[in-house]
């Protein structure tokens, strides 16, 4: 079966109730990013940062997927389907999606501040002095800005592996994700779904602009794909 690699953004969770938490004017359910989203952030006001992710979490577990979702499921009776998604929910399992890759992380885990390896699964809410097996705190299992992306390399060669790509509900203005589709093969085409696509089909070779939202974008790639 051909390689089918899905890149998905904030615009594929939204339609399940997902806040994307980032303001027109840039901010975080009111807060500068680098307050909530960095390591400095949280060694400033940990229980600021904590709270910020409970909330996330907390409005994680009141959605469901959406038909984006189950489409990119049904995709792989016919294609051999990789998603690497920029979110931090588990919408794409839910859906029962098998090959995902996180690169900023997952909301449901949480991992210990000594040993990035050592990740736990997490529901609740996350406190201080909630701490790991070695007694070091927990803290959330997300990539903070300023920090190291571990599943990028993965997600590099899984991109260059490529047969079609499909693009969905990201602006690809958040690097390093945004540069991954510079290293798909040359003629592999590309499928970009977004109702405010920020690219035209200039761009590049063999891209094809879907002008919709994720569920009605996805209802057309499945007509185009699956014949």
């Amino acid at each position: 079966m051909k390689n089918l690699v899905v890149l998905t953004g904030a615009g594929i969770s939204a339609e399940s109730g997902i806040k994307t938490f980032r303001d027109a004017d840039g901010l975080w359910e009111g807060h500068d990013v680098m307050q909530v989203a960095s390591p400095k952030g949280y060694l400033n006001n940990p229980e600021l940062v904590l709270d910020f992710y409970n909330q996330r979490r907390r409005q994680l577990l009141t959605v469901k997927p959406n038909k984006a979702h189950y489409n990119l499921k049904e995709l792989e009776t016919n294609y051999n389907v990789q998603i690497i998604t920029q979110n931090v929910d588990d919408l794409h399992e839910r859906a029962g999606s098998t090959n995902i890759v996180h690169l900023h992380g997952e909301l449901l885990k949480v991992r210990s501040t000594e040993n990035e390896n050592d990740v736990i699964k997490w529901r609740k809410d996350l406190n201080l002095g909630d701490v790991c097996k070695l007694g070091s705190q927990l803290r959330p299992h997300i990539v903070w800005f300023g920090e190291m992306v571990p599943m990028l390399e993965m997600a590099i060669e899984i991109t260059k592996k490529a047969d079609i790509l499909v693009i969905i509900g990201t602006s690809l203005q958040v690097y390093p994700a945004a540069s991954l589709i510079e290293f798909v093969k040359r003629n592999v085409p590309i499928y970009f779904i977004d109702l405010n696509p920020n690219i035209n089909e200039g761009a590049y070779k063999n891209l094809r602009i879907i002008k919709e939202n994720a569920t009605n974008g996805t209802d057309k790639l499945l007509n185009l794909l699956i014949q």
